[in-house]
């Protein structure tokens, strides 16, 4: 059997299983923005709690996903939960990172600005320094998405949704007819999620990014 024709008869398969991934990896990626700019805001004023921040991150970058899925699973048990655990710790470094430099990047003057016309600290933060911190966190959320569409394969490991379970089984079945086929589909399925993925984050740059900022 070609692969096109393996792909014809298992489409309704492949298109549940990429759907769960791409769900996978939207909804852990809010999750991991929301906490990264969270902890950005509360450590770029100062030096030690930002680098503690972005070590703390980096720190489980260190661990192989394979691992950190492992020693989740006595914790959660099988299937979603440590998915969404692994993806959302995996996503936090950029976001975090970023959010810190962006933070730190606004120019002092139009802070001082906003705080002459009476703006308070959180108006500050809200309508002058995140707006033009947005750039380099929508890069760092860009960055975080590809990391986790790769990584999302291996939750397959612990039951977990996805096109791992694609590529887990061919792995599992080397040998058979459609072993290749099978993972071939589960990789190129998420090559494609990874370029729509970020084809649509350069749309949002686009639409929420002005054009004297982007310059």
């Amino acid at each position: 059997m070609s692969f096109w024709e393996y792909v014809g008869s298992r489409h309704t398969q492949l298109l549940t299983d990429t759907f769960q991934h791409a769900s996978a990896v939207f909804q852990c990626m809010v999750i991991a923005t929301v906490l990264g700019v969270v902890i950005g805001v509360a450590t770029y004023r100062s030096e030690w709690a930002g680098a503690l921040a972005t070590t703390a991150t980096a720190t489980v970058l260190t661990v192989p996903s394979l691992a950190l899925i492992g020693l989740l699973i006595p914790v959660v048990g099988l299937g979603v939960a440590p998915t969404v655990v692994a993806l959302t710790l995996y996503g936090l470094l950029p976001v975090v990172r970023n959010a810190i430099v962006g933070l730190r990047g606004v120019d002092p003057a139009l802070v001082d600005a906003a705080k002459g016309i009476g703006m308070s600290r959180a108006a500050r933060l809200l309508r002058v320094e995140l707006p033009l911190a947005w750039p380099p966190i929508l890069t760092g959320i860009r960055v975080a998405t590809q990391m986790l569409m790769g990584i999302a394969a291996v939750a397959a490991f612990a039951s977990g949704p996805g096109l791992g379970n694609e590529i887990f089984r061919g792995i599992a079945s080397l040998g058979s007819a459609n072993a290749l086929n099978q993972v071939l589909a589960g990789t190129l399925g998420i090559a494609v999620l990874a370029l729509l993925f970020d084809a649509a984050y350069v749309l949002i740059g686009r639409l929420t990014i002005p054009r004297g900022i982007r310059a």
